[in-house]
């Protein structure tokens, strides 16, 4: 079977008909990275940014997106999700993003997940750029999803972005 994309007819953008798929249970896991400066990772790590705690501020952000991303990305479907969950957590060069989505539906979560870990790690640039401007948001990548016609996938540790 010859590999398309989805989400085109003829060079038309489309929203890809799922009514004839299964409901089954389906999952995705997204993660990110916020590299950012050893002064800044030591003020949120005692809290004192000028907006407060940045990473329970970007766990809620990035729940809050994951609710929302048929609004955001324009051939989305809307989904019940049963479940997300959004870790932030601070490290050495700054901070691990890690975000999972559930529902029970016809079609995947992935964009969910990858949804909540893009917008927690904006929310700890916004929550933080007033002493660090040169911080950089990466690494978002699907770490896993299951469920569905595909079936499941694990991202191989050897094609994991640089953290």
């Amino acid at each position: 079977m010859k590999k398309r994309l989805s989400h085109l007819d003829k060079g038309r953008a489309t929203m890809v008909d799922v009514g004839a798929k299964n409901v089954t249970h389906r999952q995705a896991t997204a993660s990110g990275f916020v590299r950012m400066a050893p002064a800044t990772v030591r003020l949120v790590r005692a809290q004192r940014t000028p907006k407060g705690d940045p990473l329970e501020t970007a766990r809620l952000a990035g729940i809050m997106a994951a609710k929302r991303t048929s609004e955001l990305i324009p051939l989305c479907h809307p989904l019940p999700l049963t479940h997300v969950d959004v870790q932030a957590e601070l490290k050495s060069g700054g901070v691990a993003i890690r975000s999972s989505a559930s529902t029970n539906s016809t079609t995947g979560v992935e964009m969910e997940a990858l949804t909540a870990a893009a917008v927690a790690a904006l929310t700890i640039y916004d929550m933080c750029k007033a002493v660090d401007r040169e911080m950089e948001i990466g690494a978002i990548c699907l770490e896993s999803k299951s469920g569905g016609r595909s079936g499941t996938y694990v991202r191989k540790a050897s094609t994991r972005p640089a953290r």
